[in-house]
């Protein structure tokens, strides 16, 4: 089992540690609906270093990223993010990622701890021209600085003007006394703030820093259970569960980030799809009596038969109500159409909403 750099400090603050894409993660610190509350009201901070990182620079390294890349990278300047993914021959998707151009000819691919060696092996098969390929992701560490006070909280470590940051961009510069670290205007979460991207050597250094920083502003340290839970309250995909190597990102509700201005692996079907339409389609609903949607539960419609499944579920600590998402046939994805959650073989009834579930 591997461990990220911040292992000793985790288990110094009491985390509850447990296994999670062949790493030893902290699941949370003081439960998952005090650290997912702290990111909605004020700061926190997520170790996410088990995430892999791939860099792809050189020659050619733009038609290798826009070849696997369902998004289209042409359109990111230096210092731009992008959220993508992978498609595959099958109609299915190898991973979702987030793309930043480093430089002129380097491009950095952010993707799932559970997914870094497969995904290493399908660029790979994809890479005909030999472009410049290294796996970072045992080098460098990552921590999700998440929530409306972060910019305020964070300015006092970086030279760097924080605030002028936009969304799904990033500036490389110094932090925390540490030059050459990647700030980046993303994340997981739907509540503002940074990721940070920084050698293994110097990440100790840094969350000491970031807690000293935010410590006036009440920051926690956030487990895998409240990320998942503000994921899900953003109507965010999770990797294994909404979207999977059988699920198109037609169906998934991904069409904005499968660009068909250019070529790449299985455009000319999913763009097919695009145009046709599909069977299912990934929804999100909302409980409206009491119950806690699960992964793999039975959606059912209005004469009880089965039309689809959840995929995400969760009781939502922001709105106090059970939450989930799964796929439905085509006929029952309406905003507002009523379903049904069997819950221990209990019928609970639900609606079709418009996700986000939470707005902030």
């Amino acid at each position: 089992m591997k461990q990220t750099a911040l292992h000793e400090i985790h288990k110094a603050l009491g985390a509850k540690m447990v296994p999670f894409a062949g790493y030893e993660m902290p699941v949370q610190y003081d439960g998952v609906n005090v650290e997912h509350l702290a990111v909605r009201n004020s700061i926190g901070v997520f170790d996410v270093s088990h995430m892999g990182e791939f860099l792809i620079e050189g020659a050619n390294a733009l038609d290798l990223v826009q070849s696997v890349c369902s998004n289209d990278a042409a359109r990111l300047a230096i210092g731009q993010a992008q959220y993508s993914c992978f498609p595959n021959s099958n109609g299915g998707i190898v991973d979702d990622l987030i793309v930043y151009r480093l430089e002129e000819a380097a491009y950095l691919m952010v993707v799932n701890a559970s997914n870094i060696e497969k995904d290493w092996n399908w660029i790979q098969s994809k890479n005909l021209e030999n472009v410049k390929m290294k796996n970072l992701s045992d080098d460098y560490s990552l921590l999700a600085i998440q929530g409306p006070v972060a910019v305020q909280a964070m300015q006092p470590l970086s030279n760097l003007d924080l605030s002028a940051i936009k969304f799904y961009h990033f500036k490389v510069g110094d932090f925390a006394g540490i030059d050459g670290v990647i700030i980046s205007a993303t994340g997981y979460t739907g509540s503002g703030g940074f990721e940070i991207y920084c050698k293994n050597k110097d990440v100790k250094h840094i969350w000491n820093s970031i807690f000293e920083a935010g410590n006036s502003f009440g920051i926690k340290p956030i487990g895998l259970a409240a990320r998942d839970t503000l994921r899900l309250e953003m109507g965010y995909c999770l990797y294994g569960n909404d979207i999977d190597d059988n699920t198109s990102p037609i169906e998934a509700g991904l069409g904005w980030i499968t660009k068909f201005s250019k070529t790449f692996t299985n455009s000319e079907n999913l763009q097919k799809q695009s145009k046709e339409g599909v069977k299912q389609k990934l929804i999100g609903f909302e409980l409206l009596e009491r119950g806690i949607p699960r992964k793999g539960y039975e959606i059912i419609d209005a004469n009880e038969l089965t039309i689809g499944e959840v995929t995400s579920g969760t009781m939502s600590p922001s709105l106090g109500k059970g939450i989930g998402m799964g796929y439905v046939k085509i006929n029952h994805t309406a905003v507002g159409t009523p379903i049904g959650v069997k819950i221990r073989n209990k019928i609970v009834a639900a609606v079709v909403v418009k996700t986000p579930f939470y707005k902030p």
